[in-house]
């Protein structure tokens, strides 16, 4: 199964490459819409976006948004023993790289728990299974949690292009709640 998922990133990750576009803010008013509701009851939301690098869908855009105020932004920060945290960051903080070339917030001692994550992904298929980089850091933490009774919303955001018929699935992988791409929710 390794080598499938391996040909699989090679191939959607030159797909990605060459098939992207920068999108527009007005493309997430049906996330933070969805967002909005279903939290409505919640004063500040806490969602854990992504520092966008290598053609990954820029979801920095969404603070150009103006809908995009009741959220307490965070990225994930890179630990030993493949394990990652969220930190609180707003789109002013300095960033470091890490030691995958990734940008992440500069540490600090209090981390969060997300109440939506939203994950980049190289592929993804109509049972909301996802193909990352393959290094397990989304899946660990949203299993980690989700087995505490943590409820987390993961949502997948990636292009319509990036869809496959059907991505090989491990025991360890954990599916997505949604999947948001430039025309809105997969259904």
């Amino acid at each position: 199964m390794i080598k499938i998922k391996t040909r699989f990133r090679k191939k959607f990750t030159a797909v990605r490459k060459k098939k992207y576009f920068e999108v527009q803010p007005k493309v997430f008013h049906p996330l933070i819409s969805y967002l909005k509701k279903k939290f409505k009851k919640k004063r500040k939301i806490a969602i854990s976006i992504y520092y966008p690098s290598n053609f990954e869908f820029n979801i920095l855009k969404i603070y150009e948004n103006k809908r995009f105020k009741k959220f307490l932004t965070l990225l994930p920060v890179v630990k030993k023993n493949n394990q990652m945290e969220f930190l609180k960051w707003n789109k002013k903080d300095i960033l470091k790289v890490n030691k995958y070339g990734m940008l992440e917030p500069i540490y600090s001692k209090k981390t969060y728990v997300p109440d939506i994550m939203i994950v980049p992904l190289i592929a993804f298929d109509k049972t909301k299974t996802r193909l990352g980089y393959g290094k397990g850091y989304y899946d660990r933490f949203l299993s980690t949690y989700l087995k505490k009774n943590k409820k987390i919303d993961s949502i997948g955001i990636g292009f319509t292009f990036q869809r496959h018929k059907k991505l090989p699935y491990a025991n360890h992988d954990v599916r997505l709640n949604k999947i948001f791409t430039e025309r809105g929710f997969l259904k």
